[in-house]
């Protein structure tokens, strides 16, 4: 990912761990490397995901299946996601799991579990790059709760 303005864009945990290891001096690496260990704020980080993939908030809204006035309120900051509407998002962006783990991470939100069988089935639909509605339908099909749905159900597990 690049760097826009003053709002460091992550490495891949991978990168970094690799980085950490090949380091000669500990204390160097931590100074080089400072602001990867700074989370942006929720609205940072989805702003810069719209400039690094030129995208627009209103296609990730729609691709995302958020209520577009709700959607912008979740941009704006002037609402705070549920973990749901930050994996909502981040099918609407099309994000990676790691990217989608940084997310959440912004959001101040739990990350995936793979332990966890409804964690376990997003994941697989995150990796595989499935829209909204592909994610919706697995769930479904295997008895879980949709995201966005009224409750998540901790016997998913």
């Amino acid at each position: 990912m690049k760097e826009h303005d003053s709002i460091p864009m992550p490495v891949r945990t991978s990168t970094l761990l690799r980085r950490m290891f090949k380091a000669a001096n500990p204390q160097r690496f931590l100074n080089e490397n400072e602001q990867l260990f700074v989370t942006p704020s929720f609205t940072e980080y989805l702003d810069a995901l719209c400039l690094e993939r030129k995208a627009v908030r209103e296609q990730i809204i729609h691709r995302a299946g958020i209520e577009r006035s709700f959607g912008h309120q979740l941009f704006r900051g002037s609402r705070k996601p549920s973990r749901d509407n930050v994996l909502r998002l981040a099918f609407g962006f099309g994000i990676d799991v790691d990217e989608t783990q940084i997310m959440l991470r912004a959001a101040r939100k739990a990350p995936l579990y793979p332990r966890i069988k409804r964690d376990a089935a997003i994941i697989c639909g995150l990796s595989r790059h499935y829209t909204m509605i592909e994610m919706q339908t697995l769930l479904s099909d295997m008895g879980l709760t949709e995201l966005g749905g009224e409750r998540y159900d901790h016997s998913e597990r």
